[in-house]
Protein backbone atom coordinates (compact mmCIF):
# COMPACT_ATOMS: atom_id res chain seq x y z
CA UNK A 1 0.00 0.00 0.00
CA UNK A 2 1.34 3.44 -0.94
CA UNK A 3 1.80 5.94 1.87
CA UNK A 4 -0.97 8.32 0.74
CA UNK A 5 -3.42 5.43 0.69
CA UNK A 6 -2.23 4.32 4.12
CA UNK A 7 -2.88 7.80 5.52
CA UNK A 8 -6.49 7.59 4.34
CA UNK A 9 -7.24 4.05 5.43
CA UNK A 10 -5.22 3.56 8.65
CA UNK A 11 -7.29 3.36 11.84
CA UNK A 12 -10.59 3.09 9.95
CA UNK A 13 -11.49 -0.49 10.79
CA UNK A 14 -15.26 -0.99 11.12
CA UNK A 15 -14.80 -1.76 14.82
CA UNK A 16 -13.94 1.96 15.14
CA UNK A 17 -16.17 3.52 12.47
CA UNK A 18 -19.27 1.36 12.19
CA UNK A 19 -21.08 2.64 9.11
CA UNK A 20 -19.44 6.08 9.28
CA UNK A 21 -16.34 7.29 7.46
CA UNK A 22 -14.50 8.39 10.61
CA UNK A 23 -14.00 6.66 13.96
CA UNK A 24 -16.40 7.77 16.63
CA UNK A 25 -15.36 10.43 19.11
CA UNK A 26 -15.86 8.58 22.40
CA UNK A 27 -15.37 10.60 25.60
CA UNK A 28 -15.30 8.59 28.80
CA UNK A 29 -13.80 8.50 32.25
CA UNK A 30 -15.71 5.50 33.58
CA UNK A 31 -16.36 2.42 31.47
CA UNK A 32 -19.27 0.39 32.84
CA UNK A 33 -19.79 -3.38 32.74
CA UNK A 34 -22.92 -5.49 32.92
CA UNK A 35 -21.37 -8.33 34.92
CA UNK A 36 -18.36 -9.28 37.00
CA UNK A 37 -17.31 -11.72 34.29
CA UNK A 38 -17.43 -8.97 31.65
CA UNK A 39 -15.35 -6.67 33.86
CA UNK A 40 -12.76 -9.36 34.53
CA UNK A 41 -12.54 -10.24 30.83
CA UNK A 42 -11.96 -6.59 29.94
CA UNK A 43 -9.33 -6.35 32.67
CA UNK A 44 -7.34 -9.16 31.09
CA UNK A 45 -7.35 -7.28 27.78
CA UNK A 46 -6.98 -3.73 29.10
CA UNK A 47 -3.59 -3.25 27.49
CA UNK A 48 -4.69 -4.63 24.13
CA UNK A 49 -7.15 -2.03 22.95
CA UNK A 50 -10.16 -2.98 25.04
CA UNK A 51 -12.06 -0.23 26.87
CA UNK A 52 -11.56 -0.66 30.61
CA UNK A 53 -11.01 2.80 32.10
CA UNK A 54 -10.97 6.20 30.41
CA UNK A 55 -7.34 6.95 31.15
CA UNK A 56 -6.31 3.82 29.30
CA UNK A 57 -8.18 5.10 26.27
CA UNK A 58 -11.42 4.75 24.38
CA UNK A 59 -12.02 3.45 20.87
CA UNK A 60 -11.01 6.91 19.59
CA UNK A 61 -7.58 6.48 21.20
CA UNK A 62 -7.22 2.93 19.91
CA UNK A 63 -8.12 3.94 16.35
CA UNK A 64 -5.43 6.64 16.32
CA UNK A 65 -2.83 4.34 17.89
CA UNK A 66 -3.62 1.62 15.36
CA UNK A 67 -3.13 4.14 12.56
CA UNK A 68 0.22 5.30 13.97
CA UNK A 69 1.40 1.71 14.45
CA UNK A 70 0.59 0.96 10.82
CA UNK A 71 2.37 4.08 9.58
CA UNK A 72 5.42 3.52 11.80
CA UNK A 73 5.42 -0.28 11.53
CA UNK A 74 5.39 -0.36 15.32
CA UNK A 75 4.23 -2.91 17.86
CA UNK A 76 2.50 -0.28 19.98
CA UNK A 77 1.83 3.43 20.32
CA UNK A 78 1.13 5.61 23.36
CA UNK A 79 -0.35 9.12 23.28
CA UNK A 80 0.58 11.99 25.60
CA UNK A 81 -0.73 15.50 26.25
CA UNK A 82 2.16 17.10 24.32
CA UNK A 83 5.40 16.26 22.54
CA UNK A 84 7.58 17.08 25.53
CA UNK A 85 5.55 14.65 27.67
CA UNK A 86 6.17 11.95 25.07
CA UNK A 87 9.92 12.59 25.24
CA UNK A 88 10.22 12.77 29.03
CA UNK A 89 7.97 9.75 29.61
CA UNK A 90 9.91 7.66 27.10
CA UNK A 91 13.18 8.54 28.82
CA UNK A 92 11.79 7.84 32.28
CA UNK A 93 10.47 4.48 31.08
CA UNK A 94 14.01 3.23 30.43
CA UNK A 95 16.26 5.18 32.80
CA UNK A 96 16.91 4.74 36.52
CA UNK A 97 19.28 6.23 39.08
CA UNK A 98 22.86 5.40 38.17
CA UNK A 99 22.13 4.94 34.46
CA UNK A 100 23.87 6.82 31.68
CA UNK A 101 22.11 8.64 28.82
CA UNK A 102 23.74 9.80 25.59
CA UNK A 103 21.89 12.88 24.35
CA UNK A 104 22.49 14.64 21.04
CA UNK A 105 23.86 18.16 21.53
CA UNK A 106 21.48 19.73 18.97
CA UNK A 107 18.39 18.59 20.86
CA UNK A 108 15.16 20.55 21.41
CA UNK A 109 15.71 22.89 24.35
CA UNK A 110 12.98 21.49 26.69
CA UNK A 111 14.60 18.05 26.30
CA UNK A 112 17.96 19.52 27.32
CA UNK A 113 16.28 21.19 30.32
CA UNK A 114 14.80 17.84 31.35
CA UNK A 115 18.27 16.29 31.25
CA UNK A 116 19.89 19.01 33.36
CA UNK A 117 16.89 19.25 35.68
CA UNK A 118 14.78 16.20 36.44
CA UNK A 119 17.17 13.50 35.22
CA UNK A 120 20.09 15.01 37.11
CA UNK A 121 17.93 15.20 40.25
CA UNK A 122 17.03 11.53 39.82
CA UNK A 123 20.68 10.51 39.55
CA UNK A 124 20.88 9.85 35.82
CA UNK A 125 24.22 10.71 34.23
CA UNK A 126 23.84 12.56 30.91
CA UNK A 127 26.54 13.05 28.27
CA UNK A 128 25.94 15.20 25.21
CA UNK A 129 27.43 14.17 21.87
CA UNK A 130 28.06 15.87 18.52
CA UNK A 131 25.15 15.16 16.12
CA UNK A 132 27.67 14.37 13.36
CA UNK A 133 29.74 11.93 15.40
CA UNK A 134 28.47 8.76 13.68
CA UNK A 135 30.25 5.55 14.64
CA UNK A 136 32.71 7.42 16.87
CA UNK A 137 29.86 7.56 19.37
CA UNK A 138 31.03 4.11 20.48
CA UNK A 139 33.82 5.73 22.51
CA UNK A 140 31.15 7.44 24.67
CA UNK A 141 29.25 4.27 25.53
CA UNK A 142 29.76 3.14 29.13
CA UNK A 143 28.79 -0.09 30.89
CA UNK A 144 25.80 1.77 32.41
CA UNK A 145 24.68 3.45 29.17
CA UNK A 146 21.01 2.57 28.76
CA UNK A 147 19.66 5.01 26.15
CA UNK A 148 20.93 6.91 23.11
CA UNK A 149 18.63 9.78 22.14
CA UNK A 150 18.64 11.31 18.67
CA UNK A 151 16.89 14.24 17.01
CA UNK A 152 17.34 14.45 13.28
CA UNK A 153 17.39 17.06 11.85
CA UNK A 154 18.41 18.91 14.98
CA UNK A 155 16.48 21.80 16.46
CA UNK A 156 17.41 25.16 14.97
CA UNK A 157 20.70 24.11 13.36
CA UNK A 158 19.27 21.24 11.29
CA UNK A 159 22.15 18.73 11.41
CA UNK A 160 21.04 15.33 10.09
CA UNK A 161 22.35 12.34 12.02
CA UNK A 162 23.50 8.98 10.70
CA UNK A 163 20.59 7.23 12.40
CA UNK A 164 21.30 3.89 10.72
CA UNK A 165 24.87 3.71 12.01
CA UNK A 166 23.92 4.79 15.54
CA UNK A 167 21.08 2.27 15.69
CA UNK A 168 23.43 -0.56 14.70
CA UNK A 169 25.98 0.61 17.25
CA UNK A 170 23.33 0.64 19.98
CA UNK A 171 22.16 -2.86 19.10
CA UNK A 172 25.75 -4.07 19.40
CA UNK A 173 25.90 -2.73 22.97
CA UNK A 174 22.30 -3.57 23.94
CA UNK A 175 21.38 0.12 24.32
CA UNK A 176 17.86 1.43 23.66
CA UNK A 177 17.62 4.07 20.93
CA UNK A 178 15.03 6.85 20.80
CA UNK A 179 14.51 9.58 18.23
CA UNK A 180 12.50 12.75 18.09
CA UNK A 181 11.17 12.34 14.54
CA UNK A 182 8.80 15.32 14.55
CA UNK A 183 10.49 16.92 11.54
CA UNK A 184 9.99 13.95 9.22
CA UNK A 185 6.57 12.69 10.39
CA UNK A 186 5.80 9.01 9.70
CA UNK A 187 5.74 9.57 5.93
CA UNK A 188 9.21 11.00 5.26
CA UNK A 189 11.29 8.77 7.54
CA UNK A 190 10.40 5.64 9.50
CA UNK A 191 13.08 5.13 12.17
CA UNK A 192 11.79 1.77 13.45
CA UNK A 193 12.45 0.23 10.03
CA UNK A 194 16.08 1.39 10.38
CA UNK A 195 16.67 -0.27 13.75
CA UNK A 196 15.58 2.49 16.17
CA UNK A 197 13.59 1.23 19.16
CA UNK A 198 11.29 4.16 19.95
CA UNK A 199 10.06 6.91 17.63
CA UNK A 200 8.63 10.09 19.15
CA UNK A 201 6.56 12.87 17.58
CA UNK A 202 5.14 16.13 18.71
CA UNK A 203 1.79 15.52 17.01
CA UNK A 204 1.08 19.14 17.89
CA UNK A 205 2.95 19.98 14.71
CA UNK A 206 2.55 18.41 11.25
CA UNK A 207 0.46 15.40 12.26
CA UNK A 208 -2.30 17.68 13.55
CA UNK A 209 -1.31 20.43 11.15
CA UNK A 210 -3.60 23.28 12.15
CA UNK A 211 -2.02 24.84 15.27
CA UNK A 212 -4.98 23.92 17.45
CA UNK A 213 -3.90 20.72 19.24
CA UNK A 214 -1.34 19.73 21.88
CA UNK A 215 -0.43 16.05 21.54
CA UNK A 216 2.56 13.72 21.74
CA UNK A 217 3.10 10.22 20.38
CA UNK A 218 5.67 7.51 21.06
CA UNK A 219 5.74 4.31 18.99
CA UNK A 220 7.89 1.34 19.92
CA UNK A 221 9.10 -1.94 18.52
CA UNK A 222 8.02 -5.26 19.98
CA UNK A 223 10.90 -5.47 22.47
CA UNK A 224 10.37 -2.02 24.00
CA UNK A 225 6.60 -1.59 23.74
CA UNK A 226 5.53 -3.39 26.97
CA UNK A 227 7.89 -1.33 29.13
CA UNK A 228 7.03 1.96 27.41
CA UNK A 229 3.31 1.31 27.81
CA UNK A 230 3.52 0.21 31.44
CA UNK A 231 5.74 3.07 32.62
CA UNK A 232 3.77 5.71 30.71
CA UNK A 233 0.56 4.58 32.32
CA UNK A 234 2.23 4.55 35.75
CA UNK A 235 3.22 8.18 35.16
CA UNK A 236 -0.45 9.06 34.66
CA UNK A 237 -0.03 9.99 31.02
CA UNK A 238 -3.16 10.30 28.91
CA UNK A 239 -4.51 12.64 26.26
CA UNK A 240 -7.86 14.22 25.44
CA UNK A 241 -9.83 12.18 22.92
CA UNK A 242 -10.92 15.47 21.32
CA UNK A 243 -7.27 16.24 20.55
CA UNK A 244 -6.68 12.66 19.42
CA UNK A 245 -9.66 12.82 17.08
CA UNK A 246 -8.45 16.14 15.66
CA UNK A 247 -4.94 14.75 15.15
CA UNK A 248 -6.36 11.73 13.35
CA UNK A 249 -8.24 14.04 11.03
CA UNK A 250 -4.92 15.80 10.38
CA UNK A 251 -3.36 12.48 9.38
CA UNK A 252 -5.69 12.23 6.39
CA UNK A 253 -4.17 15.28 4.70
CA UNK A 254 -0.61 14.87 5.99
CA UNK A 255 0.81 13.71 2.67
CA UNK A 256 -0.53 16.56 0.54
CA UNK A 257 0.30 19.15 3.22
CA UNK A 258 3.87 17.95 3.60
CA UNK A 259 4.51 18.02 -0.12
CA UNK A 260 3.19 21.58 -0.34
CA UNK A 261 5.19 22.72 2.70
CA UNK A 262 8.29 21.13 1.16
CA UNK A 263 7.73 22.72 -2.25
CA UNK A 264 7.08 26.17 -0.80
CA UNK A 265 10.06 25.96 1.55
CA UNK A 266 12.45 24.99 -1.23
CA UNK A 267 11.35 27.99 -3.31
CA UNK A 268 11.81 30.35 -0.36
CA UNK A 269 15.12 28.77 0.67
CA UNK A 270 16.49 29.05 -2.87
CA UNK A 271 15.57 32.74 -2.90
CA UNK A 272 17.26 33.34 0.45
CA UNK A 273 20.38 31.42 -0.56
CA UNK A 274 21.03 34.14 -3.17
CA UNK A 275 20.33 37.06 -0.84
CA UNK A 276 23.18 39.45 -0.01
CA UNK A 277 22.31 39.51 3.70
CA UNK A 278 22.27 35.72 4.13
CA UNK A 279 25.48 33.93 5.07
CA UNK A 280 24.08 30.39 5.01
CA UNK A 281 20.81 28.51 4.60
CA UNK A 282 20.41 25.61 7.04
CA UNK A 283 18.07 23.34 5.11
CA UNK A 284 18.67 19.54 5.11
CA UNK A 285 17.99 19.32 1.37
CA UNK A 286 20.88 21.73 0.68
CA UNK A 287 24.34 20.20 0.20
CA UNK A 288 25.76 22.88 2.49
CA UNK A 289 23.71 21.56 5.44
CA UNK A 290 25.58 19.27 7.83
CA UNK A 291 24.49 15.67 7.33
CA UNK A 292 22.86 16.34 3.94
CA UNK A 293 24.10 12.96 2.64
CA UNK A 294 22.09 11.16 5.34
CA UNK A 295 19.02 13.23 4.53
CA UNK A 296 19.34 12.29 0.87
CA UNK A 297 19.83 8.63 1.77
CA UNK A 298 17.10 8.20 4.38
CA UNK A 299 14.36 10.79 3.87
CA UNK A 300 11.58 10.73 1.30
CA UNK A 301 11.08 14.51 1.49
CA UNK A 302 11.35 17.63 3.61
CA UNK A 303 8.90 20.05 5.16
CA UNK A 304 8.52 23.77 5.76
CA UNK A 305 11.10 24.26 8.51
CA UNK A 306 14.62 25.61 8.08
CA UNK A 307 16.95 28.29 9.45
CA UNK A 308 19.11 30.99 7.96
CA UNK A 309 22.30 32.56 9.29
CA UNK A 310 22.58 36.31 8.69
CA UNK A 311 25.88 37.89 7.73
CA UNK A 312 25.48 40.63 10.35
CA UNK A 313 23.72 40.51 13.71
CA UNK A 314 21.85 43.66 14.63
CA UNK A 315 18.99 43.61 17.10
CA UNK A 316 17.35 46.82 15.90
CA UNK A 317 17.47 45.67 12.29
CA UNK A 318 15.98 42.29 13.25
CA UNK A 319 13.11 44.02 15.07
CA UNK A 320 12.45 46.31 12.10
CA UNK A 321 12.28 43.30 9.80
CA UNK A 322 10.08 41.13 12.02
CA UNK A 323 7.66 43.79 13.16
CA UNK A 324 6.81 44.75 9.59
CA UNK A 325 6.04 41.30 8.19
CA UNK A 326 2.57 40.84 6.71
CA UNK A 327 2.35 37.06 6.34
CA UNK A 328 5.10 35.80 8.64
CA UNK A 329 4.04 35.87 12.30
CA UNK A 330 6.18 35.18 15.35
CA UNK A 331 5.48 32.05 17.38
CA UNK A 332 7.30 29.21 19.12
CA UNK A 333 5.80 26.19 17.41
CA UNK A 334 5.67 25.09 13.77
CA UNK A 335 3.95 22.51 11.60
CA UNK A 336 0.70 24.41 11.09
CA UNK A 337 -0.64 25.89 7.87
CA UNK A 338 0.75 29.35 8.69
CA UNK A 339 4.20 30.80 8.11
CA UNK A 340 6.32 31.79 11.10
CA UNK A 341 9.57 33.66 11.67
CA UNK A 342 11.46 33.24 14.92
CA UNK A 343 14.63 35.11 15.87
CA UNK A 344 16.82 32.71 17.82
CA UNK A 345 17.79 34.02 21.23
CA UNK A 346 21.50 33.44 21.72
CA UNK A 347 20.76 32.17 25.24
CA UNK A 348 18.32 29.50 24.08
CA UNK A 349 20.55 26.77 22.66
CA UNK A 350 23.15 25.99 25.31
CA UNK A 351 25.22 23.60 23.24
CA UNK A 352 28.22 22.11 24.99
CA UNK A 353 30.05 20.02 22.38
CA UNK A 354 30.01 22.23 19.29
CA UNK A 355 29.14 25.77 20.43
CA UNK A 356 26.92 27.65 18.01
CA UNK A 357 26.54 31.41 17.69
CA UNK A 358 22.77 31.94 17.52
CA UNK A 359 22.91 35.72 17.49
CA UNK A 360 22.63 35.81 13.69
CA UNK A 361 20.07 33.04 13.24
CA UNK A 362 16.47 33.24 12.07
CA UNK A 363 14.24 30.15 11.98
CA UNK A 364 11.48 30.08 9.39
CA UNK A 365 8.47 27.85 9.01
CA UNK A 366 7.04 28.08 5.51
CA UNK A 367 3.30 27.52 5.51
CA UNK A 368 0.72 26.91 2.81
CA UNK A 369 0.45 30.48 1.56
CA UNK A 370 1.46 31.28 -2.01
CA UNK A 371 5.28 31.26 -2.00
CA UNK A 372 5.42 34.37 -4.16
CA UNK A 373 3.65 36.31 -1.40
CA UNK A 374 6.05 34.92 1.19
CA UNK A 375 9.11 35.81 -0.86
CA UNK A 376 7.78 39.32 -1.36
CA UNK A 377 7.19 39.60 2.40
CA UNK A 378 10.80 38.53 3.04
CA UNK A 379 12.15 40.85 0.36
CA UNK A 380 10.49 43.86 1.98
CA UNK A 381 11.59 42.63 5.40
CA UNK A 382 15.23 42.47 4.39
CA UNK A 383 14.96 45.91 2.85
CA UNK A 384 13.91 47.17 6.30
CA UNK A 385 16.78 45.18 7.81
CA UNK A 386 19.33 46.74 5.44
CA UNK A 387 17.98 50.24 5.94
CA UNK A 388 18.18 49.94 9.71
CA UNK A 389 21.62 48.37 9.45
CA UNK A 390 22.91 51.32 7.45
CA UNK A 391 21.48 53.72 10.01
CA UNK A 392 22.73 51.72 13.00
CA UNK A 393 25.79 49.67 11.96
CA UNK A 394 26.82 48.65 15.49
CA UNK A 395 26.92 44.88 15.74
CA UNK A 396 25.02 43.42 18.72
Amino acid sequence: MKKDTQLISAGRDKKFTGAAVNPALVRASTVVFESVAEMHAAGKMKDQGVEYYGRRGTSTTFAFCEAMCELERAAGCYVYPCGTAAITSSLLAFLSAGDHLLMVDSVYEPTRDFCSGSLARLGVDVSFYDPLIGLDLETFIKPNTKVIFMESPGSLTMEVQDVVAIAKLAQKHNVVTMIDNTYATPINFQPLTHGVDICIHSATKYISGHSDVMLGVASANEACWPQLQKRSYELGQCASVDDIYTAMRGLRTLGVRMREHDRNAMLVAEYLSQHDLIERVLHPAFETCDGHAFFKRDFVGGNGLFSVVLKVANIDAMIAMLDGFRYFKMGFSWGGFESLALPVDSSVSRRTIRPWDNSKMLRLHIGLENPDDLIDDLRLGFERYALCLNQNPNIN
